[in-house]
């Protein structure tokens, strides 16, 4: 091991403690103002966007990868964990045995340039992090101008999140906000929106023009889209089913939504 390294045996040091609270608690994570990224991918990913990683904690046992993270992080505090220290810290199996503790990103969206045609996504209330970090990573893989997270249910740094996003949850524009603030940005832009719910009057997502300024706006699971988007909305869309249930999991719809909106667009140019 380098004897420049510092080196975490017990699994009651402070810091272990404080990132296990950090993982554990949304409060904490607000208070502090602080972060907890597992794996590789992800960190890397918060490098690319400029989160300031404030320390490295390596696995002992993955000391001979040290000298890559002392070159991607020159200035930035890495210390060796032990095993037992580590097994409170490691979220996730599977990965490149490295966490980041790392200064919260903040988006401001008084500060964001929007493109002339934006394509944007509103996601409401979405509860389970799993199913959010998953939109994030459809929404990155689209490209996505900007995703409004309005009257979010779950942390945006949840763990989860950031693991099902695969770090993207660092790489995209994302606006934490109000439904009503959401709505009066679309209003002022003169962006047409389009919200999936089972109504009436809905209309099938491949009727729907999104070659124009467009906002996608996708819900709960357990209840769908508010009616206070439902009776905004430019039109009301559904997938068609063909099977014999009547809905899909929320980040799958998002999916299919999106990108018959990019493929529109790809079409017209």
């Amino acid at each position: 091991m380098n004897s420049m390294i510092s080196i975490i045996k017990s699994a009651h040091n402070p810091k272990i403690k404080h990132i296990e609270t950090l993982l554990q608690k949304a409060r904490e994570r607000k208070k502090t103002q602080q972060i907890v990224i597992e794996g590789e991918k992800e960190i890397l990913q918060a490098h690319r966007a400029n989160v300031k990683v404030q320390t490295l904690l390596l696995s002992c046992d993955h000391f001979n990868e040290i000298e890559k993270w002392k070159t991607l992080f020159p200035t930035t505090e890495l210390i060796g964990v032990a095993e037992e220290a580590y097994k409170k810290i490691a979220y996730r199996e599977g990965t490149v045995p490295v966490v980041a503790l790392a200064q919260m990103p903040s988006f401001s969206i008084h500060r964001y340039l929007f493109p002339e045609n934006p394509i944007i996504l509103i996601i409401e209330a979405v509860e389970k992090p799993g199913n959010l970090g998953a939109i994030l990573r459809t929404a990155d893989a689209a490209g996505i101008d900007l995703v409004c997270l309005c009257d979010t249910q779950t942390d945006l740094y949840n763990p989860n999140v950031i693991r099902a996003s695969i770090g993207c949850v660092f790489t995209l524009p994302i606006w934490i906000c109000s439904s009503e603030e959401a709505y009066s940005l679309l209003k002022e832009k003169n962006v047409n929106f389009w919200v999936t719910a089972l109504s009436e009057n809905s209309i099938s997502y491949t009727k729907v023009d999104f070659c124009q300024p467009s906002a996608i706006v996708v819900g709960t699971e357990s209840k769908g889209v508010s009616n206070f988007w439902k009776n905004k909305a430019t039109a009301n869309i559904i997938i068609p089913m063909r099977g014999t249930i009547d809905s899909m999991n929320v980040s799958v719809a998002t999916a299919v939504v999106v990108f018959e909106a990019i493929r529109q667009r790809s079409l017209r140019n």
